[in-house]
């Protein structure tokens, strides 16, 4: 790990300690997170940890923030106890309302349960937040669902809708407009204002989709509206 201090702008500053995503970064960057946190206390703003760094805005000069950045993070391993949460996510893996489901079938020469075995067997690190509040970027599927976005993103993805885009893969908190591919949908309500932070997950959580039935979907209060 070589750890890089960016300006990002006159109070904020972009801790990069890893150059490409992967699973593995994660303990680290949950490290770091909670370091800082207790380094800079009242002196900080935000810190938003993500895929391979963490972006600190703080009131401090930024000559201060750099030296509290440098002895904060000095020997830095990975801590278990800064581990996340573990989700189970119920989802309904159907074409009605998950249409690209068959596509990502045929491109990997697959049948569509087998696609969400695939898709349910792993269990996915969050590694940031983005696009959409509560919206959870994870991975890394395996390489036989990696498919790059809809060349013409939908105008209007439903709430709850799961998705695969590369080898992310993804929640809709809300319906809004999106170029994932759709394979199924979750009741499960990922953002909600009375809850605490808003988001259901968060950064360094671990989740796993399981598959359910129609009628199971339905009894968790999942909207069978197909996608268009």
């Amino acid at each position: 790990m070589d750890m890089r201090i960016e300006v990002v702008a006159i109070d904020s500053l972009m801790v990069r300690l890893f150059d490409r995503i992967d699973e593995a970064n994660m303990p680290w960057i949950l490290a770091a997170n909670q370091r800082l946190r207790a380094a800079f206390g009242a002196h900080l703003i935000d810190l938003v940890p993500s895929y391979t760094t963490l972006m600190l805005q703080s009131d401090l000069a930024p000559s201060q923030a750099r030296a509290l950045i440098g002895a904060a993070l000095q020997h830095l391993q990975p801590d278990a106890s800064s581990s996340g949460r573990r989700h189970e996510i119920p989802v309904w893996y159907d074409p009605s309302v998950g249409p690209e489901l068959p596509l990502l079938a045929a491109r990997s020469g697959l049948d569509m349960a087998q696609v969400v075995r695939l898709h349910t067997e792993r269990e996915y690190p969050v590694f940031a937040l983005g696009f959409a509040p509560g919206f959870g970027f994870m991975g890394l599927v395996d390489e036989r669902l990696a498919s790059p976005r809809l060349s013409t993103p939908r105008k209007r993805v439903a709430a709850g809708s799961v998705g695969v885009a590369e080898r992310q893969t993804a929640a809709y908190p809300a319906a809004s407009p999106g170029g994932w591919n759709l394979i199924g949908r979750t009741p499960a309500r990922l953002f909600d204002r009375a809850r605490e932070n808003y988001s259901l997950l968060q950064p360094g959580d671990r989740v796993r989709f399981v598959a359910v039935s129609r009628d199971e979907f339905v009894a968790l209060g999942g909207d069978v509206e197909a996608q268009a």
